[in-house]
């Protein structure tokens, strides 16, 4: 991936300014601001998780201000009143903030500290920014480290190469770091262009179950296909899927998570198809590096039975729809697909997670698409981007094929995180964080030197 050293216009300075800045600190533990370099020892931002209130586009969000990569930076979308915010891990004692503007600083803004993300302390407030290098001396404890921005100096937004929070404590825990890959031989292909490995499961049984929307009550649901897990029906809960009992038609054993879909229909007849269909775990995000693994039970359901044709073609994501033979990009079932070919689906989960709930109320709320590239403020972890790959084999005149839920936009499905957590581990880091495009046993049939995760007998390569 690039370093994304990007550009205006040709009359944009980017030389740093060293400057003192002459301003006010106004509210509690403000205590001034230093003329020089007076930072404790430890960066605690540095790999954190940062969110901010927009992003001017893909390549420049939030994260990016928090990386170590002064070519690197977080730039906001055009207008005032904006924030970046970073978690430290743990609750921290603060000595400074120094922030390195881009041309496009702050002309006033204030620096605000939470023990909880949700009630916010004023540290220190700037009334005449001047930009280019400046540190802001703050006290207290706190997790969270907020700037809220609120009145531009440019006509363009606020850019941070970089936004840093000195002190000590903070998380003791070391920030997502995924294994490397080996080293590439010389004149190897290290470009990237995918950041994704495959799970191929068949499908495995149907019932008019639901064990995330309608727990504990068999028949409540219209039917659905199953695939992966084959314990999975209404009974079904995270210890069940982890049962030694419990077996896959997913290509990896370790993996026993239950996928589920509703069942297509031709005529009233259920159609289901004998071949393993594809589930992209993908990068989500820009920064794909950052990408962590689902944790242990997590469940959600990606679209709704209940969207109108509209809501179901611009759903988040990036949405294909349905194809059939020369047809591509249909958002309802097409009328009539070429004899002999097959129907397809594609359709793209949520990929950030707030951080704490493995369910929610609607299954949704937990989970949001991300925005620009980067996770939005209140889902700070990015996880693998789930992409579901369908066919069915119908063809001909497709009229009186539908779903069990409806129109072909009613289409939704649900995933419930069953992995075994070293070897889900071991994918995502290696694939999705590595850059490369894998199988399911987590090798890239175009950069073979990169390795790969399952030997033969789908053990853990060393």
């Amino acid at each position: 991936m690039s370093k994304h050293k990007i550009s205006r216009s040709s009359g944009r300075a980017r030389a740093w300014v060293a400057v003192a800045l002459a301003s006010a600190l106004i509210g509690a533990g403000a205590v001034g601001i230093a003329s020089g370099a007076s930072a404790a020892p430890i960066n605690l931002s540095q790999g954190r998780i940062a969110t901010a209130s927009s992003s001017e586009n893909a390549g420049l969000n939030a994260s990016f201000a928090v990386d170590g990569d002064n070519n690197t930076r977080w730039a906001s979308q055009f207008s005032d009143n904006q924030f970046i915010q970073v978690d430290l891990g743990a609750s921290a004692t603060l000595s400074s903030v120094q922030l390195r503007w881009e041309a496009a600083y702050g002309k006033s803004f204030q620096v605000l500290t939470s023990a909880d993300g949700a009630a916010w302390t004023t540290a220190a407030t700037i009334t005449n920014g001047t930009g280019g290098n400046q540190t802001i001396n703050v006290s207290g404890t706190a997790r969270f480290v907020k700037l809220n921005l609120q009145t531009r100096a440019t006509g363009y937004g606020f850019s941070l190469w970089e936004f840093q929070v000195f002190g000590t404590g903070g998380s003791t825990t070391p920030p997502y770091s995924p294994k490397p890959l080996p080293p590439a031989p010389p004149g190897a292909d290290t470009t990237v262009t995918h950041h994704e490995f495959q799970a191929n499961c068949t499908p495995n049984k149907t019932l008019p179950d639901d064990p995330i929307v309608f727990p504990g009550q068999p028949g409540a649901s219209h039917s659905h296909t199953f695939m992966g897990n084959s314990t999975t029906n209404a009974a079904t809960t995270a210890a069940s899927l982890l049962a030694a009992s419990a077996s896959t038609s997913c290509t990896v054993p370790q993996d026993k998570s239950a996928y589920w879909f509703p069942t297509l229909l031709k005529n009233g007849t259920q159609v289901v198809s004998p071949s393993a269909q594809t589930i992209y775990y993908k990068a989500g995000i820009l920064d794909y590096k950052k990408v962590q693994p689902f944790p242990a039970g997590l469940r959600f359901v990606v679209g709704s039975m209940l969207a109108t044709q509209s809501e179901f073609q611009n759903a988040p994501g990036h949405v294909e729809g349905f194809e059939c033979g020369n047809l591509s990009f249909q958002w309802d079932i097409p009328a009539y697909c070429a004899p002999g070919s097959e129907l397809n689906v594609r359709y793209q989960a949520p990929s950030c997670w707030n951080g704490v709930d493995l369910d929610s109320a609607n299954h949704k709320s937990h989970m949001a698409y991300p925005v620009n590239g980067a996770c939005p403020a209140g889902y700070p972890i990015p996880v693998p981007m789930l992409e579901f790959k369908l066919s069915w084999p119908v063809s001909g005149d497709m009229s009186g094929v539908a779903f069990s839920s409806g129109r072909g936009y009613s289409f939704h499905y649900d995933f419930f995180n069953a992995w075994d957590p070293a070897v889900l581990s071991a994918l995502t880091q290696h694939c999705i964080d590595g850059g490369l495009q894998c199988t399911p046993k987590g090798f890239d049939i175009y950069k073979t030197w990169a390795g790969g995760v399952l030997d033969a007998n789908n053990n853990l390569i060393p």
